[in-house]
């Protein structure tokens, strides 16, 4: 029997197997999008358990944790981690056809060479093992980063970051991965978001620029893109849930970023006519 995601997974057939193991398996990685924290890169950080690795901050595990009806205490709630990556554990075996089960089955074999299937069932003696692997200083960040033969790595960074950890990064001799700055303005975009006005306020702080009007917002972004810019930011990424287009004149714009600063009620007419006029300037 074909052994479980063996090293011809998808590699169906001999073309395919002589163009991965041949010339794309050991090329560099330029990953231009990811969600590293790069303080943690910058730390070196050593994890203490596969939750915080696997569960920490990753959304796509977290939906379908959520589409498997767990309860949030245990996504991003207070949960113990190992009652976390239990409900990952039982969640994993449904997915079976999902990228998701690919992925995590491929991390586990490369990362931690554990061969067999995660599930419920599985969950204790995967958690050992992988924790045992992490207490290893080969398993740090940086060294994982390392490991997954990467070159180059793009994080996702918000207007208002200061990037002081990509500056540690630059300035460190010892790591010799490029880790840039990805532009990320979705806080900016999503006017009707609870946080907007204090958002605004951030951005206002950063920027330098006093934030009364759509074009004193413009003005606040052209100055942060240009900060990003000198630091080696040369992507941008956008979390959107849909794509809009509802065109609207200048005084429109206008009235309706000061109703979003006076945290009144917006249409979805009107949340939809902002995001067009901020895409747009983007």
């Amino acid at each position: 029997m074909k052994a479980f995601m063996d090293e011809q997974f998808l590699l169906s057939t001999q073309t395919a197997q002589k163009l991965f193991h041949n010339y794309a398996e050991h090329m560099p990685i330029l990953d231009y999008h990811c969600h590293i924290n790069p303080q943690e890169i910058a730390e070196d950080r050593q994890f203490s358990n596969i939750t915080e690795v696997w569960l920490g901050g990753d959304h796509y595990k977290w939906r379908q944790m959520r589409s498997n009806g767990v309860d949030e205490y245990y996504i991003t709630g207070d949960a113990p981690d190992r009652e976390k990556f239990q409900k990952w554990a039982e969640t994993l075996e449904t997915l079976i056809g999902n990228p998701l089960y690919h992925w995590s089955h491929l991390e586990l074999q490369r990362y931690f060479g554990y061969k067999g299937h995660l599930s419920g069932e599985t969950a204790e003696e995967v958690w050992n093992l992988c924790n045992e692997k992490l207490r290893t200083p080969q398993m740090s960040v940086r060294n994982i980063i390392k490991q997954s033969g990467v070159t180059l790595l793009c994080t996702t960074d918000d207007p208002v970051d200061s990037l002081e950890w990509h500056q540690k990064i630059k300035e460190d001799g010892s790591f010799d991965v490029q880790v840039l700055p990805a532009w990320r303005p979705d806080k900016a975009t999503n006017i009707d978001a609870a946080i907007f006005t204090e958002y605004i306020e951030k951005l206002a702080g950063v920027s330098g620029v006093e934030i009364k009007s759509f074009a004193d917002l413009k003005k606040a972004i052209v100055n942060r893109m240009a900060y990003f810019d000198e630091r080696g930011c040369c992507v941008s990424d956008h979390g959107l849930d849909y794509v809009m287009y509802e065109p609207a004149a200048d005084n429109e714009i206008e009235a309706i970023f000061r109703k979003g600063l006076a945290k009144e009620a917006l249409t979805p007419a009107e949340i939809a006519k902002y995001k067009t006029a901020f895409m747009l300037f983007l």
